[in-house]
């Protein structure tokens, strides 16, 4: 049984250093967020041919989970030296949380310290960003259940975005994120390749994709989508709850994109779904839109219950397709289009109709 199958069936250095081999998944809950969303129309859609989908790769599961913490210190180089010293940061650490699929029982829970299982290994790098004022560890549910899937995932945490992290909140601290994400992505694979080195053996460099949620989700995209932040190594990319910012300048989809993953609920009024609706209609297939009715900014991602379950199911169908070559769950999800908790799945050119003809702050 697949990884998938059992989740239907239940519902230029790079440094990186080991901090400690601890760090369970704390429950989630609710905190308050503050998002000011901005948006370019882009002016030419070029659809950029996607690579041929990979050879099937099987991982039989559910896994184990295992966690880690570790630590990637961003070298700063002139351009980042100039436009962060004003935070006081020219050199930039960023915190991650690591899971994995692990030796032994799938066990509800991320085992601390567990041992990878390198007998499936590599799977694919899944890279997780967090929304602005939230903590990681408010999505250890929902990343859980990606390594549970056959996922490594890597969740930073961004300056100046965990409420608890030294510095305090600054949103404008954003600009930067892009080149942090693709930086993590960098320390992955290369901390993978260290043959002693606990991750080593566990990745596949030509299987990484990115999700994000709200300002985690805009940071996504323009790493997905936007020739300013572009990184030619993703294959596929999930945003929940997020939209096209004028932070990073460039045009979107203006060569294309990876295939999406668009994930909005319908009463979301920090993310309106005008955003996410006008992100996915401006880009070239492939892509795919979840709308999950009554939803609200946090819950479908954050909070235990029915539509966490399906959000979950979704993503899992859609990585497997992109990132593993077995296309049957998505197809099959897409077939149904009215899903258990009230969600729609469509991959048609537009999306369902939302509240609003643009998102705000668009030109």
């Amino acid at each position: 049984m697949t990884a998938l199958a059992a989740l239907v069936g239940a519902v230029a250095a790079v440094t990186i250093i080991a901090v400690n081999r601890g760090g369970g998944e704390a429950r989630p809950s609710s905190v308050g967020k503050a998002k000011t969303v901005a948006s370019v129309r882009p002016t030419r859609r070029t659809a950029r041919r996607h690579p041929a989908a990979p050879a099937t790769v099987r991982h039989v599961g559910p896994f184990a989970v295992g966690v880690m913490t570790l630590s990637a210190t961003e070298p700063a180089t002139p351009a980042i030296a100039t436009a962060r010293t004003a935070t006081g940061q020219p050199v930039r650490t960023l915190p991650m949380r690591v899971l994995y699929p692990a030796v032994g029982l799938p066990v509800a829970g991320a085992l601390r310290g567990a041992r990878p299982d390198l007998g499936d290994a590599p799977f694919p790098l899944l890279v997780f960003s967090q929304g602005f004022a939230a903590s990681v560890s408010e999505y250890g549910g929902l990343l859980e259940s990606f390594a549970r899937a056959g996922y490594v995932v890597a969740a930073p945490t961004y300056p100046h975005t965990d409420p608890a992290a030294p510095g305090g909140l600054a949103e404008p601290d954003i600009v930067n994120h892009p080149a942090d994400l693709r930086f993590v992505i960098s320390s992955m694979l290369s901390a993978a390749g260290h043959a002693r080195g606990r991750l080593h053996g566990l990745l596949d460099p030509r299987r990484v994709a990115v999700i994000g949620h709200s300002d985690g989700g805009d940071v996504s995209l323009a790493v997905a989508a936007n020739p300013c932040c572009r990184d030619p190594r993703l294959r596929a990319a999930v945003i929940l709850s997020g939209a096209e910012s004028t932070a990073f300048g460039g045009g979107y989809y203006a060569g294309g994109s990876v295939p999406l993953l668009v994930v909005q609920g319908t009463a979301d009024t920090v993310n309106p779904p005008a955003c996410s609706a006008q992100l996915y209609d401006a880009a070239p297939a492939p892509k795919y839109y979840l709308s999950i009715a009554g939803a609200e900014h946090q819950p479908p991602y954050l909070d235990a219950g029915p539509m966490r379950d399906m959000v979950t199911v979704a993503v899992s169908a859609f990585l497997e397709d992109y990132l593993k070559g077995e296309s049957a769950a998505l197809r099959a999800l897409a077939a149904r289009a009215q899903l258990p908790a009230g969600e729609t799945l469509s991959s048609g050119p537009s999306a369902p109709p939302a509240p609003g003809t643009y998102c705000p702050g668009a030109p």
